[in-house]
């Protein structure tokens, strides 16, 4: 082996991406990156029937949503069947593999080909991330490498691949902890050099228990639709078993080249936190650049046109330090470019549907009418309402107004959405809701 740093990443395709799967993708990319090796794409695809070539294509979406650039032409397992074979052959002659028939489930009988366990002595190899892993070769039963219709199976492929593709580091999942007792001896019984291992933790949920799509979403696609940013994806799959030594949380692509470091990867489960994923999500929308989220938001709103650009920059300004999904734009918007917007019936509810209110809203009505069209600004109507509330809290201003101009219980600060509005939208909106919603 050369002393180049040859990572491989090496899923099957199913259509869907595992955030465990990708975050072994992640791991493997820092790692080559950070020592200038290869990181290397194989292709799984000996399931036919799942292997597809549109879920190969999500594959490499996915891939390249999160900036995950491979270094050599991708590697198609299905095209190494016949060396596979070949090496088969070459263990049956030197004795570490040996021909059986067997007896399937369905009841049929076939020739299986098996490799031979050594009987005695120790399995070890020195983790990179789990330390030394030891196990008595005699605890390990002969495994089948093909199968009875002439295929290989995933344990002597998987050799086979990394010989040729000359992987010096094998980065996965440590559910492939006693599959790598199996492929050393492999590797020993054909003379090739053992890759050095490094076995990831698994990801949990809030119990303990392997993250799936019953805790949440599961998949890469699935956090793409829901209005995440590969970066925010990227960084949070790291620090989901790794952390840069110090109390950074976001990092640049190249300060995590530049730190990350196998012998820090943690040893045990790394429990999955959406709420923590969301958070980062809304910091790398407040990173970004003021234009390309301008040009979100006017691509997301389908009722973009009627407003100067002043307006438009005020309008981002505002969305972009409360956004947390790209997604949640169109409904943000919605009051500031229609006037047929829907009410929140818990808003309603709990700010408009109660006795007072409407004096209230009918009162504001009475003294925002009276503000000179120039003044119509954030700071003054803050300062009017400020004064209604005599130093008691605008609570009783505040929350009425937000739902009454805008349907929803959240959003921008209130009267910045006021001035964005307008005086005559917001005073229309004001008497509107007094009317239709209040006692």
């Amino acid at each position: 082996m050369s002393n180049e740093v040859r990572v491989r990443f090496a899923p099957s395709p199913t259509g869907k991406v595992h955030i465990g799967n990708i975050r072994a993708a992640i791991y493997n990319w820092l790692f080559a990156r950070h020592t200038g090796g290869r990181f290397l794409l194989r292709v799984e695809d000996t399931d036919l029937e799942r292997s597809t070539p549109e879920a190969i294509r999500v594959l490499f979406e996915c891939m390249e949503w999160l900036g995950l650039d491979w270094d050599e032409e991708v590697f198609y397992q299905t095209k190494n069947v016949k060396r596979h074979l070949e090496v088969v052959d070459r263990l049956l002659a030197s004795g570490h593999a040996y021909k059986v028939e067997k007896t399937s489930r369905d009841g049929k009988t076939g020739v299986v080909t098996m490799f031979r366990m050594p009987k005695e002595g120790t399995i070890e190899f020195d983790d990179i991330v789990k330390g030394h892993m030891a196990k008595k070769a005699e605890d390990i039963q002969d495994f089948a490498i093909v199968r009875s219709d002439g295929s290989p199976i995933f344990h002597i492929a998987n050799v086979v691949d990394d010989i040729d593709q000359r992987v010096t580091h094998i980065i996965r999942g440590d559910d492939h902890v006693e599959n790598t007792f199996k492929h050393i001896c492999i590797f020993r019984a054909l003379g090739a050099p053992v890759p050095k291992y490094g076995h990831l933790s698994m990801i949990v949920n809030q119990q303990g228990k392997p993250y799936s799509k019953r805790d949440g979403a599961a998949f890469v696609g699935e956090y793409r639709e829901q209005g995440y940013l590969p970066e925010a994806l990227f960084n949070y799959l790291l620090l989901l078993g790794w952390n840069p030594g110090d109390d950074r949380e976001v990092l640049t692509r190249e300060e995590m080249i530049e730190l990350f470091e196998l012998e820090k990867v943690h040893v045990t489960a790394a429990m999955f936190d959406p709420k923590k994923l969301a958070w980062m999500n809304g910091e790398y929308i407040k990173r970004m650049p003021k234009d390309v989220f301008r040009k979100e938001v006017q691509s997301r709103c389908a009722e973009s046109a009627g407003h100067s650009d002043d307006w438009w920059d005020y309008l981002c300004d505002q969305l972009q330090v409360r956004t947390k999904f790209l997604n949640d734009i169109p409904a943000a918007c919605r009051c500031f470019l229609s006037d047929d917007y829907e009410f929140d019936e818990k808003a309603v509810a709990k700010r408009l549907a109660k006795d007072g209110v409407k004096a209230t809203l009918l009162d504001l009505v009475r003294r925002f009418e009276a503000v000179a069209d120039a003044d119509w600004t954030a700071p003054t109507l803050e300062e009017l309402v400020k004064g209604l509330s005599q130093g008691n809290g605008m609570g009783p201003w505040v929350h009425p107004i937000r739902v009454a101009v805008s349907g929803r219980g959240e959003g921008i600060g209130l009267f910045e959405m006021l001035q964005l509005l307008g005086k005559a939208k917001t005073v229309a909106r004001l008497r509107a809701a007094a009317e239709k919603y209040c006692p």
